[in-house]
């Protein structure tokens, strides 16, 4: 066994003999369902997602060599005549394209003369009559195929490193792009490749608007396909863990969930894996990389930008045209290219359903919310200190202050959010208390309590128990009074009682006229098993 061809089952057999193991085994079923002319496939998924995890699974499955019969004997694959027949029948080429540009740079050599040279030097050891040093890569197993009929399994991973992370005009991403061409791309790569699978961040790779290698299905955070529930885990199966190691499944959705890949709620691996490892939950994904990353792309000078990642970050979703073309982390044209980028990293998560983006769930949350506070962009700095002011004044229950301070934040910060309905109003609202999130859980829109639906509550985190709960009620061309009477008659305090010692009561409302907002605020003590006032 080699380091790249045929590397065996070893690093897919440590992994499912781990108590972490989830079973994404079916994937290999479908895979084999593809027929010539779905055989070329880039799955595309964000950091963290199991996309490596996916591609040792693959070669312990495909590597000729080895004996993994007992290896996938217990797990979910269905063990049918095409699954067992093709098991360990071909030679598998597999690559971390990232690592291997790295270990070319230590030794100062071409990225794409380095991956040949070692590819090429294993062949001919197990071809030495038919490979030539002087071969390319197609060439070498181009003439493995027609004199012994081989197919080969081509799996790369990180296969997008080149393309996402080097200068457009850069010599070793021009090299790379020439090279998957030629790799994939020539007459005879649809006889010498039995499957071709390439896992990264973005979408396939395009030059001058045509791609690079578009023989490829892709398979995206935006557009999974048949593919959406295999790649990262599912609801059921983190339900199922959660379950085995005693963890609260409900503090995991919160703090994990949040990604809508063809209707199926999908979970980040390795967070769900950490937190039980941890018995803690807390951002561990956005740990793994740079905050750069999003700090680069959420202050790129476009207009719209800024508030449509202020408007995601206080609970709202935005509509957005994604732009499946952007496939590196360098030239963008426009905010939609941004937030599909975000999209493809896992920042923002796509309803392919409403073409909406939304920030998914608490980790990545955290993530923003950090970056926006410590935004050198002097619009981002005045609004989060604009919030703050809003916040301490609903916590004083000052009403007057934080009407004159929404306003603010409705003249200079949302008007481009047309008033036409309370649904606007609300949106306004949480852009304006965006600070909670310090303090709050994400607030809840409709909340189902009393004799009705609260339009927006705050709900304390667990550790900051002594915050009072925040009932927000709004009106339309009525009075910031009817909203708190509405508030009082349809007894929401009473369902809220359990959650804190205190329950802030806001009524807010717009007047049409005047283009104002009027703001009271009660506070009341609830009989619950908390007691005290706001910290």
């Amino acid at each position: 066994m080699g380091r790249f061809l045929n590397k065996g089952n070893g690093k897919f057999a440590e992994l499912a003999a781990s108590k972490y193991f989830v079973d994404k085994t079916e994937l290999i079923n479908k895979l084999l369902e593809k027929d010539g002319t779905e055989k070329f496939i880039c799955n595309s998924r964000a950091r963290r997602f199991g996309k490596s995890v996916t591609a040792d699974m693959l070669v312990a499955y495909f590597s000729k060599g080895a004996d993994s019969r007992e290896l996938f004997a217990p797990l979910k694959c269905e063990k049918n005549e095409l699954f067992v027949g093709n098991m360990n029948q071909y030679d598998t080429i597999f690559m971390d394209i990232q690592a291997q540009f790295g270990a070319a740079r230590q030794r100062n050599a071409n990225p794409i003369q380095y991956v040949r040279q070692c590819v090429i030097k294993e062949l001919q050891k197990e071809y030495p009559e038919i490979v030539s040093e002087d071969d390319t890569m197609a060439e070498a197993l181009a003439n493995i195929y027609n004199e012994t009929e081989n197919q080969f399994v081509i799996i790369f991973d990180e296969w997008d490193y080149p393309i996402r992370e080097l200068d457009e005009g850069c010599q070793e991403r021009t090299d790379y792009v020439e090279f998957l061409r030629g790799l994939f791309k020539n007459s005879d790569a649809k006889e010498y490749v039995r499957l071709a699978y390439m896992t990264g961040i973005m979408p396939v790779v395009r030059t001058k608007g045509q791609s690079a290698v578009n023989n490829f299905v892709e398979y995206t955070m935006t557009n999974p396909m048949d593919l959406a529930q295999d790649i990262g885990f599912t609801e059921g199966e983190v339900q199922s863990l959660c379950e085995k190691f005693g963890a609260s499944f409900d503090q995991m959705k919160e703090w994990y969930n949040g990604y809508n890949l063809n209707g199926i709620a999908m979970y980040n691996p390795l967070s769900v894996v950490r937190a039980l490892l941890a018995k803690r939950f807390q951002p561990y994904w956005t740990t793994t990389g740079t905050y750069g990353d999003i700090d680069d792309l959420i202050n790129k000078n476009f207009d719209g930008l800024r508030e449509d990642i202020i408007k995601m970050l206080s609970g709202n979703r935005i509509l957005v045209e994604v732009d499946n073309g952007i496939n590196d982390l360098q030239t963008f044209e426009d905010k939609g290219q941004v937030i599909t980028a975000l999209i493809h990293m896992g920042y923002c998560a796509y309803d392919a359903d409403t073409q909406e983006a939304y920030i998914p769930n608490k980790e990545i949350q955290a993530v923003f919310y950090k970056s926006v506070k410590k935004s050198k962009n002097d619009g981002m700095q005045r609004f989060m200190e604009l919030s703050e002011r809003i916040l301490e004044s609903v916590m004083a229950g000052s009403g007057e202050q934080a009407a004159g301070l929404i306003q603010n934040v409705h003249n200079d910060f949302t008007s481009s959010i047309e008033y036409n309905d309370e649904n606007s109003l609300s949106c306004t609202i949480m852009i304006a208390l965006i600070s909670a999130f310090t303090y709050y859980h994400q607030p809840i829109r409709e909340f189902p309590c009393g004799k009705g639906f609260a339009d927006i509550v705050y709900l304390p985190l667990p550790n900051h128990p002594n915050r009072p709960v925040i009932v927000v009620e709004l009106k339309w061309d009525k009075s910031a009074d009817a909203a708190i009477s509405q508030i009082k008659q349809k007894q929401y305090p009473e369902s809220l009682q359990g959650y804190a010692g205190e329950i802030l009561l806001v009524g807010i409302d717009y007047d049409k006229k005047t283009k104002e907002h009027s703001c009271v605020i009660e506070s009341i003590c609830s009989t619950g098993k908390r007691q005290g006032g706001s910290q």
